[in-house]
Formats: C-alpha cells, sequence, structure tokens
C-alpha cells in the first residue's frame, strides 16, 4: 500500500499540486498512522519530491524566479509559526483542520471547473 501512495502523491507532487492532499489522509486512513505523524512524514516526503520536480521545473524554464524567492521566504517564516502551532493542537482538531482545507480546496475546483464549462 505503501508504494501506491507514494505513486499517486509523487504524480501529484511532480505536477506542483501537492502530495500532502493524497499522502497525509493515505497514511492515517490505510496506515494507521497518527495525524501529528503523517503531517511530519509528509514534510519528509515533501523536501526531496519538491527538489526533484523543481529540477525539471527549472530546466523547461517555468520558474518565475522573483516571486518564488518572496513565497519562499515568506514561506519559511510562517512554517515555523505553523510548525508551533501544529504541534500544540490536538490531533482530533489538526485532523478537522486539515479536512476543512482540503473539503475547501475540492470544492473550490469543482466550483472552476463548473464556470470554465459554462462559459
Amino acid at each position: 500500500m505503501i508504494i501506491l501512495i507514494g505513486f499517486f502523491a509523487g504524480i501529484l507532487s511532480g505536477m506542483g499540486v501537492g502530495g500532502g492532499m493524497i499522502l497525509i489522509p493515505a497514511l492515517t486512513i490505510f496506515e494507521g498512522v497518527g495525524q501529528h505523524a503523517a503531517q511530519t512524514v509528509n514534510l519528509c516526503y515533501f523536501l526531496p519530491t519538491a527538489a526533484a520536480a523543481l529540477i525539471v521545473h527549472i530546466k523547461n524554464k517555468n520558474v518565475a524566479v522573483r516571486p518564488a524567492l518572496g513565497l519562499a521566504a515568506s514561506g519559511i517564516a510562517f512554517s515555523l509559526l505553523g510548525a508551533y502551532m501544529a504541534v500544540r493542537l490536538p490531533a482530533e482538531l489538526l485532523r478537522r483542520v486539515f479536512g476543512g482545507f482540503v473539503a475547501a480546496a475540492g470544492v473550490r475546483e469543482i466550483v472552476s471547473s463548473l464556470t470554465k464549462i459554462v462559459k
């Protein structure tokens, strides 16, 4: 099961979508990993997969360097705050916050797709 989870999460990571949308729920549901541990595994997984995808995107000249650097700087700063908060939240609340984020992202994608179809 781990290889299958890695396959789907890797495909999404390479596309820039974010493998965590698959990885975290799959680890908690199918592998019985706790929410805090699943999110930590996602971070360990993300670094090498993002680096691999970034190499391909840089080779294809798909990286806007100036905005990427600005986002990276603010992302690094605020990731410290997010990590600090995550380790202090109860696992159930963390699971609900993550689930709400995934649900909101799904609704946004559905609405965006329907809007394109209607136009």
